[in-house]
């Protein structure tokens, strides 16, 4: 089968996959057991309009988006939604999306230290290849607004209880410093 993958910069045209994304991105989190911040149809819809969101289509078919979102005063940045629909799994499209979100967070914050929270194996696998480390969550953004996007989770409690030192996720971060 010839598979024609593409990865954009995604823009203007790519609205229309937004309820999409937001279904696969909670679909994938039910199916885990786990947890995911939850972002509404304006926010990411506002993503895709300042050219902070990457989204791939194979063969022509939407198959997987992630966006990028600063926090602290730019210090910070994270890639965020990362998602692949069910059916296109398994051919490495997270990993080439996962890729171009972070080619461009080092373009748009060439001095921000990239970070995600994730509770997928795969994410921390394609994550430690593009140089991340596994930090405690003390590393990461204290953005007060960045914290607050976890209130959606469903293990939200956990991290509140602990101080935000512990939860279901691993905090990764990378260093442009350190590269």
């Amino acid at each position: 089968m010839n598979r024609e993958i593409e990865i954009l910069i995604a823009n203007e045209n790519h609205i229309r996959y937004v309820p999409t994304i937001l279904k696969t991105i909670e679909d994938a989190a039910k199916v885990r057991g786990t947890g995911i911040a939850k972002r509404t149809l304006g926010y990411l819809e506002q993503k895709i309009r300042e050219g902070k969101a990457v989204i791939a289509f194979l063969n022509g078919e939407f198959a997987g988006f992630c966006y990028i979102e600063s926090w602290g005063n730019k210090q910070y940045v994270a890639n965020s939604g990362l998602i692949v629909i069910d059916k296109f799994r398994g051919q490495g499209l997270a990993k080439k999306i996962k890729e171009k979100s972070f080619i461009l967070s080092k373009e748009k914050y060439p001095k921000a230290k990239l970070f995600g929270l994730t509770s997928g194996a795969a994410v921390m696998k394609i994550n430690t290849a593009l140089g991340y480390v596994p930090v405690t969550f003390a590393e990461l953004t204290d953005d007060e607004a960045f914290w607050r996007g976890c209130q959606g989770c469903v293990n939200y409690d956990i991290l509140q209880r602990t101080n935000r030192r512990y939860c279901i996720c691993t905090a990764m971060l990378y260093d442009p410093q350190k590269e």
